[in-house]
C-alpha cells in the first residue's frame, strides 16, 4: 500500500478529479485537505487497510442515495484511496440538530437486505476506523451482533491480554442471551455505523452532514446509541426528532429502548478495547455486566 503523503495525497486527488492540484495539507491520521487548481478543495483518505478506501466509498454511496441527511460526494477510490468533496465545518445548532434527527429515521427506515449486509459494491472485509469489521448476511440481529460485532474484538482484546478468561465469559453469556436482551425484533436499518461526534458534521450550510461511515444493514438503536458515546451537541434535540419522525412514519422505538444504549454501545466499546485497552476494556465489561442485568 502506498504511504500517506502530501505527494499521493495530491496524486490521487489528481487521479480521481482529472483536476491538477496546488497544495495539500494532513487533516490527521491519513486524510489530507487538498487545494485544486481553481480554488475548490477536496479530501483524499488512505485507507486503513485492504478494501477500507472502497468500503467507505461504497457506504457514503448507499448512505446518499435517498438524500435523507447529506453526505460528502465521493469523486473516487481504489484499493488505496477514497478522495470526497470537503464540506466546511460550521457551528451547532438546535435547528440543525432537529433538521438531522428527522432525516437519520428516514434514512434508517430505508432498510437494507439483511442484517449484517455491506452497502451495494462494498466488501465484506471492511473497516471500522483503525479495527476490521465483517459485514456478512445474517439471519436476525442478535446472531449478527454476537458474530460479528461482539466476539470478534473480545478474541482480539483477550489476545492482548485486556480481558481474563472469567471476563470473557461474561460477554460468552451476554451472547447467548441477546435474543431476549434485544428487545422486540425490527427489520434490518440502512446505518451509518459509527456515529460518534466525530463523525456527525456541523457545516458552514446549517447542516449537518455524516462523514466517515462503516455503513451496513442492522439495528437503529445502534446508531442512537452510538450518538452518546462521547456526547454530541443538543443530542436531546436530534433524538426528540428522531422519536416524532419514526413514530409519524409508523415506525415508533420500541419500549424501553433507552435502557438498551449500553448494549449497543458494547460494540465501538470493544472495538476501543481492542485497539487501545487501558479503560476501554473496563468500560467495555460494565456494559455487557449491565445490559445481563436487562433480562
Amino acid at each position: 500500500m502506498t504511504g500517506a503523503t502530501s505527494a499521493t495525497a495530491r496524486a490521487a486527488a489528481e487521479r480521481h478529479t482529472g483536476r491538477t492540484t496546488a497544495s495539500a495539507r494532513p487533516l490527521g491520521g491519513t486524510a489530507f485537505l487538498v487545494d485544486l487548481d481553481g480554488g475548490e478543495r477536496v479530501v483524499t483518505k488512505r485507507g486503513a487497510g485492504p478494501g477500507a478506501a472502497r468500503a467507505e466509498a461504497a457506504g457514503l454511496r448507499w448512505l446518499a442515495e435517498p438524500g435523507d441527511v447529506p453526505v460528502p460526494e465521493v469523486f473516487g477510490d481504489d484499493e488505496d484511496w477514497l478522495v470526497m468533496r470537503h464540506v466546511p465545518g460550521g457551528p451547532a445548532s438546535p435547528a440543525a440538530a432537529e433538521r438531522f434527527g428527522r432525516g437519520l429515521a428516514a434514512l434508517h427506515l430505508r432498510g437494507a437486505p439483511a442484517f449484517g449486509a455491506p452497502p451495494p459494491g462494498g466488501p465484506t472485509d471492511a473497516w471500522m476506523g483503525l479495527a476490521p469489521m465483517r459485514n456478512e448476511h445474517r439471519a436476525d440481529w442478535p446472531t449478527f451482533y454476537a458474530r460479528d460485532r461482539v466476539e470478534p474484538y473480545v478474541r482480539m482484546a483477550a489476545d492482548q491480554g485486556v480481558f481474563t478468561a472469567d471476563q470473557v465469559a461474561v460477554f460468552d453469556r451476554l451472547c447467548a442471551r441477546l435474543p431476549e436482551l434485544a428487545g422486540p425484533a425490527e427489520p434490518p436499518a440502512r446505518l451509518h455505523g459509527d456515529t460518534w461526534s466525530g463523525n456527525v458534521h456541523w457545516a458552514d450550510d446549517g447542516l449537518v452532514w455524516l462523514i466517515d461511515p462503516a455503513a451496513h444493514g442492522g439495528h437503529r438503536e445502534s446508531d442512537l446509541a452510538m450518538l452518546r458515546v462521547f456526547g454530541l451537541p443538543h443530542l436531546d434535540r436530534v433524538l426528540g426528532a428522531y422519536a416524532e419522525a419514526a413514530a409519524d412514519a409508523g415506525a415508533p422505538l420500541a419500549d424501553g429502548w433507552p435502557d438498551r444504549v449500553g448494549l449497543h454501545q458494547l460494540h465501538i466499546l470493544l472495538v476501543h478495547a481492542a485497539l487501545f485497552g487501558g479503560g476501554y476494556g473496563q468500560q467495555s465489561l460494565a456494559a455487557a455486566r449491565d445490559a445481563l442485568r436487562l433480562g
